[in-house]
């Protein structure tokens, strides 16, 4: 229940929508019951059993009953009956259920009118936040978790929500609202019959709850295997390549295909469960119906009951329709607690801990002017040491190399500057200041990042080159393209800067790819650059041309390189060598070949 509140919490948007609802709902009902129990006074002229009223009550504020309403309408009813017969009043009953029904009809659109923009805003606003929330996570929690089940819960499981509990708001506004107007009409025709309604919603709601707590078990075992099919596809189609090279076809379908089965085998048990709630309420309402006509009958033929047969028969007319809004609540019940399994796996992401904190600092960093400064830097991933005692300092304007083999930490190094992930102990200073003081924005805007992989987006080259800025001129994203050396391929293209680069930019060689990521960050044009083995997958020809756009992009910046190819950071103003998560040597390139070290042999290695 304190999950589905959560959702229901959405709602408090839509107020006025949901107030118009209930209301609309309210008078539906209120129509419904009106037309059915004409079927009393319908019954008594056509048999004969109604007695005719001659005698009109006056209505005012003080004398305002059921009683007396009941009277006056049998009152015309009469009028009718003595002034032009018992057909005529027949069908002046025919017209009155038409003109309640048309009422009725009408209401329950308008109560549906305004239930759409609820429960499709709902639904919205979760989808937003639960985007928002993904952005914001650190970037440690991606390691973590299979991108695919993400995917799953933030498409699968949002759309679980919409159809399982956003689909059955509506039952949940309305059907109440009848059953309870129905129990009421039920209870001032006979207080007696109407326990054995009771006695059936009572015996049915256990019934629904035991086995709603299978249903909600079994829901978060589809969801997670869901969440396992998604990220099989998502491997699939990442590695599509290497499948077909190692001929791994079979092996990858029989993978999918396991896990394929599993879930089919656990969605065939969640429709069966959800399949016997229909049938059981029925079941249970057939019964009571049976049982109210034996007992209604046998109160009338012994003499003792206080209604009169067409009051019984009008009675089992009302029950019946107390069995669609109770199997639809019935239902309705079976979709959410199938859906709140989803719910659990959304709120894992939205009540995931953000460890980087973008409202932990008060500073703006202004202007970068002085350095950067690890003192003592430890970082940890869990319980795995990435980093130890690091203690460096980059002055404005210098370039910083980074080398040593994978998994010595150069990555995750640069990474502690735009917080991609906190420190573990020690500091890191920007001017000065530890970089948690400093507004995340700030800093962030100070950075320029060019990865080993370009990232881009299925977009248009001049929107990949200005991502994240807003009405910038064409003037500024091709001067940023020339200096990138990427102009002239980009006029080469079907439409130039609007040519759209497909998915991750798959229509663009790799050197293509690398040099639009250079544009990107020399439109940024930030004080900070940070160059992550970026010409590393690039082939001779290409790595020349990218590393001209590298060597003007540098210019005037701090710069910090992780350098898979040891010659291109020759100038470069200190070279620090990462071995074992520590920084076991640094200086100029001469001064670490004159130490005949570890630079010296990596170098050598490279060269011969």
């Amino acid at each position: 229940m304190k999950d589905f509140l959560q959702i229901i919490k959405y709602i408090k948007s839509f107020k006025l929508s949901a107030i118009f609802n209930i209301f609309f709902n309210l008078l539906a009902s209120f129509f419904t019951v009106f037309s059915f129990a004409l079927a009393i006074p319908f019954l008594g002229v056509l048999f004969e059993t109604q007695p005719l009223v001659t005698e009109r009550l006056p209505l005012d504020i003080f004398n305002f009953s059921s009683d007396s309403i009941i009277n006056n309408f049998y009152y015309f009813l009469s009028k009718i009956i003595i002034e032009n017969g018992k057909v005529d009043a027949l069908f002046f009953l025919g017209v009155a259920v038409i003109i309640f029904t048309l009422f009725k009809t009408l209401f329950m659109y308008l109560a549906n009118h305004f239930m759409v923009p609820l429960r499709n805003g709902v639904v919205r606003n979760i989808r937003n936040e639960l985007y928002q929330k993904v952005v914001s996570l650190h970037i440690g929690y991606f390691t973590e978790e299979k991108k695919g089940n993400i995917m799953s819960r933030m498409s699968n499981d949002v759309q679980e929500i919409e159809w399982g509990i956003m689909s059955s708001l509506e039952m949940l506004f309305r059907d109440p609202i009848r059953i309870v107007i129905y129990l009421g009409v039920m209870i001032y025709i006979s207080w007696e019959l109407t326990v054995f309604a009771f006695v059936l919603l009572i015996v049915v709601g256990l019934i629904i709850g035991f086995s709603g707590k299978n249903l909600r078990k079994k829901g978060q075992k589809g969801q997670a295997q869901v969440g396992n099919l998604m990220a099989l596809i998502e491997e699939m189609i990442g590695g599509l390549r290497i499948i077909k090279a190692f001929n791994a076809e079979k092996h990858s379908f029989k993978n999918f295909e396991k896990e394929n089965n599993e879930y089919t085998k656990t969605l065939n048990i969640i429709s069966r469960i959800r399949f016997i709630a229909s049938p059981l309420t029925e079941l249970f309402a057939t019964f009571a119906i049976v049982v109210i006509m034996w007992f209604g009958g046998k109160l009338i033929l012994d003499g003792k009951g206080t209604f009169s047969p067409q009051q019984l028969i009008g009675y089992l007319v009302i029950f019946s329709q107390i069995i669609v809004p109770g199997k639809s609540i019935t239902t309705a019940w079976y979709n959410i607690k199938k859906a709140i399994a989803s719910v659990d796996r959304i709120n894992d992401i939205l009540n995931a801990k953000n460890t980087i904190q973008e409202t932990q600092g008060n500073s703006v960093l202004k202007e970068f002017s002085n350095s950067i400064e690890y003192q003592h830097v430890n970082f940890s991933y869990t319980d795995i040491s990435v980093l130890s005692d690091i203690n460096l300092k980059i002055i404005k304007g210098q370039t910083i190399a980074l080398i040593g083999h994978s998994g010595s930490g150069k990555s995750t190094l640069i990474d502690l500057i735009p917080r991609f992930y906190d420190i573990t102990s020690g500091k890191l200073l920007i001017d000065g200041i530890d970089v948690k003081e400093y507004n995340l924005y700030s800093l962030r805007d100070k950075i320029g990042y060019v990865n080993q992989n370009p990232i881009l987006f299925n977009d248009t080259i001049f929107n990949n080159i200005a991502f994240g800025m807003t009405d910038v001129e064409k003037e500024k994203i091709i001067g940023a393209a020339r200096i990138a050396n990427a102009h002239d391929f980009i006029m080469a293209t079907e439409n130039g800067y609007d040519t759209n680069i497909g998915d991750g930019g798959c229509r663009l060689s790799g050197g293509q790819r690398q040099r639009l990521s250079i544009a990107r960050a020399i439109l940024k044009n930030p004080p900070i650059l940070i160059l992550d083995e970026a010409t590393s997958a690039l082939d001779t020809e290409s790595e020349k041309i990218v590393q001209e756009a590298i060597e003007n992009l540098m210019k005037d910046r701090t710069s910090i390189v992780i350098a898979h190819r040891l010659s291109t950071i020759k100038h470069a103003d200190l070279i620090c060598v990462l071995e074992n998560s520590k920084i076991v040597e640094m200086g100029t390139h001469e001064a670490l070949i004159a130490q005949k070290n570890v630079y010296y042999k990596l170098y050598n290695i490279q060269n011969s």
